[in-house]
């Protein structure tokens, strides 16, 4: 799995690398497909906003998009957004090919 960070407006510290590292291989170890994950990281108006473009095998590209006053807070949740939307991907394919 091939991550990239980018910071817009922000300084993208190595604290917040090694949360984003930490959080990915936990919550996205589960999908074997995933092939990319961008992680875009913003302020805008004293929110920080965190998103997340996931590709993965099958044409299969998930976004998510959160606000929040905490980046750490804006990360987590917009990962579990990820999660949930690769999690109903993967039971759409399985309960099709049943």
């Amino acid at each position: 799995m091939q991550v990239s960070i980018t910071g817009r407006h922000v300084k993208v510290t190595d604290n917040i690398k090694a949360h984003l590292d930490e959080k990915l291989e936990r919550c996205l170890g589960m999908f074997p497909r995933v092939e990319t994950v961008h992680v875009i990281l913003d302020m805008e108006n004293r929110d920080y906003v965190s998103e997340i473009v996931i590709q993965a095998a099958n044409h299969i590209r998930v976004t998510s998009t959160e606000n929040s006053e905490n980046m750490y807070d804006a990360i987590d949740r917009s990962i579990e957004h990820a999660e949930r939307q690769l999690r109903k991907q993967r039971d759409k394919v399985q309960d099709h090919h049943k």
